[in-house]
C-alpha cells in the first residue's frame, strides 16, 4: 500500500464520519443551523429560520445538506404532524 493510498482511505473515512469534520466542508448555512442545534436540541424548520435569520428556503437547504451527511434525524411533530423536528447528531 502506497502512501497515496494510505492518504485517499483517510480522506474518505473523513467523509464518512458522521462527526464535525463532515459538516467542515458544507456550506455556511449548513454549519450554522448544525450550531444552532447544538445548542437547542430539537427545532423545526420554521424555528431554525427564526434563530438563524436565514430565509427558509436557505433552511430547508441546509437541513439537506446536512441530512446528506448524516448529521441531523428527523422525525414528525407529535403536537403537528405537518411539521418535522430535527435534531443533531454530531458528538
Amino acid at each position: 500500500m502506497s502512501a497515496s493510498d494510505i492518504q485517499s482511505a483517510d480522506t474518505d473515512s473523513e467523509h464518512e464520519g458522521s462527526g464535525w469534520e463532515a459538516v467542515r466542508d458544507l456550506p455556511p448555512s449548513a454549519k450554522l443551523v448544525a450550531k444552532v442545534l447544538e445548542y437547542n436540541e430539537t427545532l423545526t424548520q420554521s424555528q431554525l429560520a427564526e434563530e438563524t435569520l436565514l430565509p427558509p428556503r436557505t433552511v430547508r437547504y441546509a437541513l439537506s445538506r446536512l441530512e446528506d451527511v448524516g448529521v441531523i434525524d428527523s422525525r414528525f411533530s407529535f403536537a403537528d404532524a405537518r411539521k418535522r423536528i430535527y435534531t443533531l447528531r454530531v458528538e
